[in-house]
């Protein structure tokens, strides 16, 4: 053999197997189905326990907001939207005493999506117009440091036990 030969099957060794990398990664989060932005019923999940500790939602993505953050572990909770006859509506979590809630580690990767940017002031919105979804990108960091001052109405999308992605629904 060649060593033109040896090269070309090498390079398309690696191209095969860059490509296979590069789809498996992609893959790795299938797409799950979203639940309406605006539900007015809380999004169930009857495979869960809620008589043993508090901890996660099964695979998919819930329509909830996070209420705690300890240790890289997020504590959340579904939402729903309520009308008004003042204003258009918002979201509530259950009522008191409910014991719908879980629990998830918040993974290294995680894509937090921001409705308000990433700054301290939040003052600017950064929303996909069609859906009313957060569409700017912000770290792990600014993720947990809000979750810690206050919880906003997102879709939180758990996958093998972990919260992968997290994007804020925006409310006025």
């Amino acid at each position: 053999m060649t060593m033109r030969t040896l090269l070309a099957g090498g390079a398309a060794a690696a191209v095969l197997l860059t490509s296979a990398v590069a789809a498996d990664a992609t893959s790795a989060i299938p797409r799950y189905k979203a639940p309406k932005i605006f539900g007015t019923t809380f999004q169930a999940d009857p495979k869960h326990d809620f008589t043993k500790r508090v901890h996660s939602r099964h695979n998919g993505i819930l329509r909830g907001w996070i209420t705690g953050a300890h240790g890289g572990v997020a504590e959340y909770e579904p939402i729903k939207w309520k009308k008004d006859t003042h204003t258009e509506g918002y979201f509530v979590g259950p009522p008191e005493g409910d014991v719908t809630a879980y629990a998830s580690p918040v993974a290294r990767n995680v894509v937090y999506l921001s409705a308000v940017g990433c700054g301290r002031a939040m003052t600017g919105m950064t929303v996909d117009r069609k859906t009313g979804l957060g569409d700017k990108r912000c770290s792990r960091a600014v993720l947990l440091k809000r979750v810690k001052d206050q919880g906003r109405p997102s879709l939180i999308t758990v996958h093998k036990g972990k919260i992968v992605r997290v994007q804020e629904i925006f409310t006025p």
